[in-house]
């Protein structure tokens, strides 16, 4: 037997009984007569002592070990004499009857404890043993919590969890797709999901009713904190269900999380259109922690001769308050940040309200006191507030500005992390036209239904469409999105046609799912959550990198088992591939 108990369980009440521990060595320390072992496992720490009475065997064993080696201690479970209240078993420690090293370690490249001295792309290197580390368990612990507690939610509503294909088929629509070659299909090749849509889809034309996969998914896109090429999704379907219902049953999962991972009870889901959302906090996806909304100023500020201005489409800004004390250094260095490529604007206009009621600008040679006030009224703001301005292209400067937002919101500790404001933005437009392909795109996927009473402006105004698609938002983060789909064959044709689809490639890429049609499809429609960024919300984290056992790094690559890599010639000869080497 390696152990009776775990490095965590042992407490008070259990002094005089002769246990078996096994683990990590964290850390030795000799005091001369006495030495200390701290051991460690999944479940904690335990002091391990051996003093005079030590047999002299222990003792040469003892003289061998390091950091990480993997020992098994026998002893008896003594009260400590210098208790520590940080752990849990801090009031006992272990007198050493036996030892024995069941593996050796070489020196650790970093420290395995919460406060490492190893940074980012060194702990991705030796991603097996930053997981040793407590904090980083506790990530995982929890991410597995919340899977189970998602079943266990899901299981009770009579939805039936179900697995879909990881080999699909390529699609043109939303991020690029991982291309997989066939070896048997010469010339042909699979795709890897970026989501179960058309599975889910076709299990409900099945009669499945209802839907649920805590599913992987991949996406070849550019990375930030909150992507990886492959993720995971809590991906569900509903029959015989409109917009409520889906909203009801998912606010519901979502209470659920909160009150049995935090015991936190969180009641308001309020609804915003998304044209508010955009035109009040500059996103799709608003962190409603803090105010601080975005007013129009286009039809007040034009025409007093400042080109900047009367040349914009549009005008707006955010007051934040108590901030007019701001030195000609701090306005600068915002300036600065709003001008960077990843803003990308122009420049930064600011007006400070102060204490004594007068207006200082960057603009005071084109506005007089009574304009100023009159912006400053715009923004309901009072004595010692600060206005910061920006303006050009409408959905340019909005999203600018909401950047600004989140950057003082966060600047002045108004985001709270513990704090959770979740919302539904529904109301997205249905299509969204790009310049590049000429050609409309779909705002979610080819599958979402246009609201009823939008569907004769696919013809005439198919940009003032909207979709009947929803998107579950808390504190900023896009937590999760669906829709309600097409269950009619003409109308999903007639939107393959607006996406810009000959009836051909329509019938090639979707034909199964339109055949499917013919068959009797009921009315249904889902959701997906991304998991990962829900765990890494509730962990209190800004990527989610850390919620993830083995994580890519920025670059998409996997340096622990240094991956992508190269194959052997006899590989791609066997695919029928070769490789062709870019020119410079």
């Amino acid at each position: 037997m390696y152990r009776t108990h775990t490095c965590g369980e042992l407490r008070i009440e259990d002094v005089g009984q002769e246990v078996t521990l096994s683990g990590w060595v964290q850390r030795i320390r000799d005091l001369g007569g006495m030495s200390f072992i701290d051991l460690r496992d999944r479940y904690g720490i335990t002091q391990i002592v051996a003093n005079e009475g030590t047999s002299e065997k222990v003792v040469t064993t003892l003289s061998k070990i390091g950091r990480e080696f993997v020992i098994q201690v026998n002893g008896v479970v003594k009260e400590r004499s210098s208790k520590n209240k940080n752990i849990p078993t801090g009031e006992i420690e272990i007198e050493i009857k036996g030892l024995t090293i069941l593996s050796k370690a070489s020196l650790p490249p970093f420290t395995i404890k919460d406060d490492t001295d190893g940074g980012d792309e060194l702990r991705m290197k030796y991603r097996y043993l930053d997981l040793r580390r407590k904090v980083v368990q506790e990530n995982l612990i929890l991410r597995a919590k919340m899977a189970h507690t998602t079943r266990s939610y899901l299981n009770s509503q009579e939805f039936i969890e179900t697995e879909t294909p990881v080999l699909i088929n390529s699609t043109p629509e939303g991020a690029r797709d991982f291309i997989v070659p066939s070896r048997i299909n010469p010339g042909k090749f699979y795709a890897l999901p970026q989501s179960p849509q058309v599975f889910k889809q076709l299990l409900m034309i099945a009669g499945f009713d209802r839907y649920y996969q805590i599913v992987k998914c991949f996406r070849d896109e550019d990375l930030r904190a909150d992507r990886q090429p492959e993720f995971t999704q809590i991906d569900c379907e509903m029959s015989f269900v409109e917009q409520e219902d889906i909203l009801d049953t998912f606010e519901g999962l979502t209470k659920h999380l909160f009150k049995e991972i935090k015991g936190i009870e969180v009641t308001e889901f309020p609804r915003i259109p998304y044209s508010e959302a955009i035109e009040k906090y500059g996103s799709d996806k608003p962190d409603t922690r803090f105010d601080m909304l975005i007013h129009e100023l286009t039809g007040i500020a034009k025409g007093n001769g400042f080109v900047v201005f009367d040349s914009a489409d549009y005008i707006g800004g955010i007051c934040a308050q108590g901030c007019a004390g701001y030195s000609r250094k701090q306005l600068d260095q915002l300036a600065n940040w709003v001008k960077r490529p990843q803003i990308g604007a122009k420049g930064l206009i600011y007006v400070k309200y102060n204490t004594d009621g007068s207006f200082k600008s960057s603009v005071d040679k084109f506005y007089s006191q009574d304009d100023l006030k009159k912006w400053a009224e715009k923004f309901n703001a009072r004595p010692g507030d600060l206005l910061l301005v920006m303006s050009g292209n409408d959905s340019h400067t909005l999203k600018a500005l909401g950047e600004l937002r989140l950057k003082m919101g966060g600047q002045l500790n108004l985001r709270n992390n513990n704090e959770f404001k979740p919302l539904w933005v529904i109301d997205f437009p249905l299509l969204e036209w790009d310049k590049e392909s000429g050609r409309y795109h779909a705002m979610h996927h080819p599958f979402t239904s246009p609201k009823p009473e939008d569907i004769p402006l696919l013809d005439s105004a198919p940009e003032k469409v909207r979709a009947n698609a929803y998107d579950l938002v808390i504190n900023g983060v896009e937590i999760g999105g669906g829709s309600v789909r097409i269950f009619d064959s003409a109308l999903q044709a007639k939107m393959f046609g607006k996406l810009g689809f000959t009836t051909e490639q329509a019938q090639a890429q979707f034909g199964f799912l339109m055949n499917a049609f013919k068959y009797g499809a009921p009315p249904h429609a889902g959701i997906a959550f991304g998991f990962d960024r829900l765990v890494s919300l509730f962990a209190g984290l800004d990527s989610i990198r850390d919620v993830i056992a083995f994580p890519k790094n920025n670059a998409g690559r996997d340096v622990m088992i240094d991956s992508p890599s190269e194959v052997t010639k006899e590989q791609l000869d066997e695919l029928g591939l070769r490789i062709i080497q870019k020119e410079d």
